[in-house]
Formats: C-alpha cells, sequence, structure tokens
C-alpha cells in the first residue's frame, strides 16, 4: 500500500490552496525542509474562519513538535479570515520517507541524507 503524498499550494480544493502554501513557509526545525515537503501534513481543511490541520511527526519522541505545532498555528493565523486553528496529532498511518515530495526528498538529498 503506498500512502499519498500532500498536495503542492497549486492542489486541493481552492479553499486550502492557500493554506498549502502558508505551510509551505513552516519548516522542520530539523531539516530546512517544509512540512509539506515532509509530508507531516495528513490533512488540511478551512471551515469558515477555522483551519483543521491533521499532522504527524517522524517519530512520537520528535523533539521539535512543539515547535512545528506553533509554528503552523503562527502562520495559518497569518492568513485572511483565519482567525482560529485547530491541530489533531496523527500517528496513523506511521510516517515513513514514502511521504516526502519530490522537492523535499531533493532537498534531503542534497544535505546528504540518504532517502
Amino acid at each position: 500500500m503506498t500512502t499519498p503524498r500532500p498536495p503542492g499550494a497549486n492542489a486541493g480544493a481552492p479553499e486550502t490552496r492557500s493554506l498549502w502554501a502558508a505551510l509551505q513557509d513552516v519548516a522542520d526545525p530539523e531539516f530546512p525542509v517544509s512540512v509539506v515537503d515532509m509530508g507531516l501534513i495528513y490533512g488540511l481543511r478551512r471551515e469558515g474562519a477555522t483551519a483543521r490541520v491533521q499532522l504527524t511527526f517522524t517519530a512520537m519522541g520528535c523533539p521539535g513538535m512543539d515547535f512545528i505545532v506553533h509554528d503552523i498555528r503562527a502562520r495559518l493565523l497569518q492568513e485572511p479570515g483565519i482567525s482560529r486553528v485547530e491541530l489533531e496529532i496523527v500517528w496513523d498511518p506511521p510516517w515513513t520517507k514514502n511521504r516526502l515530495t519530490e522537492k523535499g526528498r531533493e532537498r534531503l538529498q542534497r544535505l546528504g541524507m540518504a532517502v
């Protein structure tokens, strides 16, 4: 079974395109790769003024968890019409390197990581 990859900023429903684009600005604190390109965003939808995000982490003990959650919330609250961000952390399916976008994979390879 292959895990679907996240859409880029120009994909997905029209009401979430700007939210996907905004999340490209949020980098994993351990790697200079966006949370979108890392494949950490499992779901994203907009309900009125609320952005609902399902996300995961590369490991349960990820030291950057709090930073990522804070940065996602802060960035989405900058989007026009968004006044609330609800985050749900999900562990199923577990994150694997198959979740990386092509851009994320290339970026990590340039840093010398085997992906």
